[in-house]
């Protein structure tokens, strides 16, 4: 340590305040020579106290540096640390609403008003690092307008990720499909309607296998191939033999317009090991293109598939279909929509089977995480009854569903 030329005095006076009464006396008996020596030897002293406490700090500065600083056990919420990285989220689809239905001219199953919850989704997501996470997403839903007996809680969605770049990820466990969740988020009404494929049961939104996926050139394209077990979400199935596959490549130019392609190929979970094999594979293309700007929002989905049902038989069949939907806002909060799918479901085995759908509504934003929407839906089958999300339509000559109500949708 380096004193300043004032510092010496300094000390010189504090040397002498320092020393005794009786010696101070026996120093102003000694020379001026000896009382300088004395006083230049309690400097001396004084300035090896100051190194040595200077030497003292440095050395626990040192040790305080290397000592590492303990993990917290909570976070600044109070919560336990490992709880760091998980949230938690849901969603629910709930309506009230008026059914009148008829088969050939007769009162169909479903009728009357009635209040139901058509989905709810409840998910807990982990981030482990920046490369894995982990989801699992249940669905609860009753059975479909009270018909059946299929009230339960399934896992929808569980799944470990590993994101190694925005344009490459693998996840492993049940998960989202290429296709139908992609399209619903084009659609944007999902709460109201299933979308095309998924209403006509041509397809399901997630799955039990394999899943990769990724963006390319800033989410210019975007792509997805699955390779599941097919029997979708609700079963997971062991015995099993093949593994179908799933698959789309989209591009968004301009982040406005939409153009995707898909398809689907495999036995829908239906070849089992030690049996015969099953005549068919089940196969599905899948087209889209929308437009998907901040007030107007259009699109045409369309598909073509062979043995879809009829993966187990002998005979060969074909189906396709196609839907038109669009929006438009009127103020950032008040919404007009409209759809309408048409499906041709047995174009070889049964050329009358024909089915329209339409729906048109006003939708309100109470919040950013509540809408509400007044819905008309109607739905003719004629000469088949056509499994569909809202119940079996049709009959031997013809069959229709009416439907109108309150749809909501809330998020968490």
């Amino acid at each position: 340590m380096k004193t300043s030329y004032w510092l010496p005095a300094v000390l010189a006076s504090t040397a002498l305040a320092a020393v005794p009464a009786h010696a101070q006396n026996a120093l102003a008996g000694q020379s001026t020579d000896a009382q300088i020596d004395a006083l230049r030897q309690q400097v001396q002293a004084l300035q090896q106290q100051l190194d040595q406490l200077q030497q003292q700090q440095q050395q626990q500065a040192a040790v305080a540096q290397s000592t590492p600083t303990p993990a917290p056990v909570a976070s600044a919420s109070g919560l336990p640390s490992w709880l760091n990285g998980t949230s938690i989220s849901g969603k629910a689809y709930l309506n009230f609403s008026s059914i009148h239905q008829l088969s050939d001219g007769k009162t169909g199953s479903q009728g009357g008003a009635q209040a139901d919850l058509k989905r709810f989704y409840l998910s807990v997501d982990h981030k482990f690092n920046d490369i894995f996470s982990a989801d699992l997403t249940t669905d609860v839903r009753y059975g479909t307008n009270g018909l059946s007996n299929d009230d339960v809680l399934y896992v929808k969605k569980a799944y470990l990720q590993a994101k190694l770049s925005p344009a490459f990820w693998v996840r492993l466990g049940a998960a989202d499909l290429p296709w139908i969740p992609f399209v619903e988020n084009v659609y944007g009404y999902r709460f109201v309607e299933n979308t095309l494929i998924d209403r006509t049961k041509y397809g399901t939104s997630s799955d039990w296998g394999v899943h990769v996926g990724g963006d390319l050139a800033n989410g210019l394209i975007s792509y997805q191939v699955s390779a599941i077990d097919g029997h979708g979400y609700k079963t997971l199935n062991r015995s099993s033999d093949t593994l179908d596959l799933e698959g789309r490549l989209s591009v968004q130019p301009l982040h406005k317009f939409v153009l995707a392609v898909g398809g689907y190929t495999g036995k829908l979970g239906k070849s089992v090991a030690g049996t015969p094999d099953t005549p068919h594979n089940a196969t599905r293309f899948d087209a889209l293109a929308a437009y998907t700007g901040k007030r107007a929002r259009v699109g045409v989905e369309y598909f073509t598939a062979k043995n879809w049902n009829n993966v187990a038989t002998t005979a060969t069949d074909k189906s396709d279909g196609w839907s038109a939907f669009g929006s438009f806002n009127v103020t950032p909060k008040l919404a007009l929509f409209g759809r309408y799918d048409w499906v041709d479901p047995n174009k070889r085995t049964d050329p009358a089977a024909k089915e329209h759908y339409y729906n048109i509504g006003v939708d309100y934003l109470i919040d950013k995480n509540i809408d509400v929407a007044a819905v008309y839906k109607r739905d003719r089958a004629d000469a088949i009854q056509l499994a569909t999300s809202n119940g079996t339509i049709g009959g031997v000559d013809y069959g229709t569903y009416d439907e109108f109500g309150i749809f909501t949708q809330l998020k968490f």
